[in-house]
């Protein structure tokens, strides 16, 4: 089995000079980003020189940077693989005899929830809903499995204003999508592990043409952290195979919730607007 990037660095430590243990230290700290950005865009968050990290990877037995580059796309495809590795153990417990799944992912909840209420910085929250409601327009991105929750932030958004909308929808070019975004707009993006790679590059781009940027994810590493305005770190603790989207439910209610307290009569007038179309267009029951 080949050795992993790790093994590699630390057997070789003690002869790299200073800027190859430097480079070392960056692609340890940052998997995803080595794995997923460009040599030039890895170079310049380090502050190192692209050919410091060629030679690195020679040093260390790659061939060449991108030999080193997919070893850490294995890397990141093997924490995919930890699902299946999840799910067969909750398997494993059934057929144990164990039981109480419902209880015990009901708790984890619960204790997500309350970790949310404790740790969550309300005056960010309420800063970043300010933003987003002054906003000329608000694009929604989500990837993978936060794509049905952005859908459901987008639903709710649809109520009280006409200037949110998702990014890269039915065949939609997320390009076409950011091209546009400046200092008056704003971006939402919804990531968790495995992180999307769409969804870190869009938050970079949109932060780079000024764009104030919402992200919503469940580590602080993150790579799309760095690019936010505005970055809200959520529990996701479960003895599911899949991490929990309770808590980031929670959270994109709460903004909404917020968003329309302090709207003023506008927005209940065009909710009522928007509901009063759906009963005349036969969408919703209304027996």
């Amino acid at each position: 089995m080949n050795a992993s990037f790790e093994h590699r660095l630390s057997k070789n430590f003690d002869g790299l000079s200073d800027k190859l243990r430097q480079a070392g230290e960056y692609v340890a700290a940052h998997p995803v980003d080595t794995a997923t950005r460009s040599l030039r865009a890895v170079a310049h968050e380090s502050g190192l020189a692209p050919a410091t990290f060629s030679r690195l990877a020679r040093a260390i037995g790659y061939q060449s940077f991108e030999d080193l580059r997919e070893a850490m796309r294995e890397k990141i495809g093997q924490r995919v693989n930890s699902f299946a590795e999840r799910a067969e153990r909750l398997q494993n417990a059934h057929e144990a005899g164990e039981s109480g799944f419902f209880e015990a992912h009901v708790g984890a909840c619960q204790n997500n929830l309350q970790t949310l209420l404790r740790d969550m910085d309300q005056d960010l929250l309420e800063r970043a809903v300010d933003h987003l409601q002054a906003a000329r327009n608000v694009l929604l991105l989500g990837a993978l499995g936060s794509t049905g929750v952005v859908e459901y932030l987008a639903y709710m958004a649809h109520f009280c204003t006409g200037n949110w909308s998702m990014a890269s929808r039915m065949g939609a070019s997320l390009g076409a999508g950011l091209a546009d975004l400046d200092a008056r707009d704003a971006l939402i993006v919804v990531t968790k592990p495995p992180f999307s790679t769409r969804s870190i590059e869009a938050a970079q781009m949109a932060a780079g043409q000024g764009a104030y940027v919402v992200v919503i994810t469940d580590s602080h590493g993150c790579p799309a952290l760095r690019h936010a305005s505005a970055g809200f770190v959520v529990p996701t603790d479960s003895p599911h195979f899949y991490s929990s989207y309770v808590t980031t439910m929670v959270l994109v209610e709460a903004m909404i919730g917020i968003m329309v307290s302090r709207a003023g009569p506008a927005v209940h007038q065009r909710i009522a607007r928007v509901e009063e179309s759906s009963r005349r267009l036969g969408e919703v029951w209304d027996g």
